[in-house]
């Protein structure tokens, strides 16, 4: 026999210093299947028109000229535009300072947290919330407490005054409208949590601190129309933050460009945890040249909206529990094994979420064929 082979260094397998706490954490992510009616992930079905790739084409390529120099580290251009584009669909005018974007609303939440969380706080939410929220918070190596929500799952203002008040979190985070519920709660709950929290948070050197109040309107402009936004409040409340998104009206999600609106100084803060050139010179050239086109893509709202009322219509006619949405998605149950009739509806090409409270399902609106697909997969899997 000859003799033993000693393993080389890559053969050894060495142990990883892994984090204790991710030890049984599996990766994030919604199932990606290429199926007839992908409808999980609650994306906006409309491609881009043609006019718009092509002023995204002929912005990036004058940009690819200049890719040997770093990108414009504070994107005022962009921040510009954003704002523009915020006027135009709240009625609210912003100047730039007041302006933050990143690599989609998951890095602003990662940047907020960043500078307000950390060891030792505390970050509160709402049960049957996003499901991110959870994993932001254990990145920023904080504790995340849930108050419930009512039987309709609408906000329990009550509770969440109440853990405020418990919990003195440094930073609440709060989807509005709720995902995947799709319910949202009023301007004037709003109002009461933003009163409550001017001093529910820890104390720093002897003195309560605010709790940061983070309005998630990832699904904003899918409200109703009359519904006011959050950003009618940022005038009043400086320890207001208004996250919103690119990616779901603006039908924009693989662009990654989430945004925020907020007060000069919590700008400021976030400023001090940004990683530099976070945003590529090709991500801002297409986010400009996209926001140009943003009243096409405001047009589609209506359409989407009166076709999610009236599948939350059909499914609640054929006896199901159906929360009121104000997004691009219903939630729609019980069932006694959800698991089944997801499968069922996979195998029949249409893809939905097993997400939120136990025994119910979510589907995104669709196209209108989408959503046809949808109901003629439902009737055969429930008879």
């Amino acid at each position: 026999m000859g003799a033993r082979k000693e393993p080389t260094f890559m053969e050894q397998s060495p142990l990883l210093p892994l984090r204790e706490e991710l030890a049984q954490v599996a990766p994030y992510g919604a199932p990606q299947l290429e199926v007839a009616a992908r409808l999980n992930v609650n994306e906006n079905p409309y491609p881009p028109s043609p006019e718009m790739i092509a002023d995204i084409t002929r912005a990036v390529s004058q940009v690819a000229a200049g890719l040997n120099r770093y990108p414009d580290r504070d994107f005022t251009a962009l921040r510009a535009a954003l704002a523009g584009y915020v006027l135009r669909e709240s009625g609210l005018d912003f100047p730039v300072e007041q302006i933050w974007a990143a690599n989609g609303s998951n890095e602003v939440m990662v940047q907020l947290l960043g500078a307000y969380a950390g060891p030792g706080r505390t970050v509160l939410g709402t049960e049957y919330s996003y499901s991110m929220y959870p994993e932001y918070v254990r990145g920023a190596h904080s504790t995340y407490v849930t108050v419930p929500r009512q039987s309709d799952w609408n906000l329990d203002v009550d509770a969440l005054l109440q853990g405020l008040r418990d919990f003195r979190p440094s930073v609440l985070l709060l989807a509005n409208p709720n995902n995947p519920t799709g319910t949202a709660c009023r301007e004037a709950e709003l109002v009461q949590i933003l009163q409550q929290a001017r001093e529910t948070g820890p104390d720093i050197s002897g003195k309560p601190s605010c709790t940061v109040v983070v309005v998630d309107e990832a699904y904003g402009e899918f409200r109703d129309p009359g519904k006011p936004s959050a950003l009618a409040l940022l005038e009043k409340y400086p320890h207001l933050a208004v996250s919103r998104t690119m990616s779901k009206s603006f039908g924009m999600a693989g662009l990654r460009l989430g945004y925020l609106v907020a007060a000069k100084a919590m700008i400021t803060d976030i400023m001090r945890v940004r990683l530099p050139y976070h945003l590529s010179a090709l991500t801002q050239a297409a986010a400009i040249a996209a926001l140009g086109h943003a009243e096409e893509q405001l047009c589609q709202l209506a359409e989407l909206r009166q076709r999610r009322d009236t599948l939350a219509a059909w499914l609640e006619d054929k006896g199901y529990t159906v929360p009121r949405s104000q997004a691009n998605f219903v939630l729609f149950g019980p069932f006694p094994d959800r698991h089944q009739v997801f499968s069922d509806l996979l195998d029949r090409g249409v893809l939905v979420r097993e997400v939120g409270p136990e025994g119910f399902l979510r589907v995104s609106i669709g196209t209108a064929a989408e959503d046809q697909a949808f109901r003629q997969a439902f009737e055969e899997v429930t008879g």
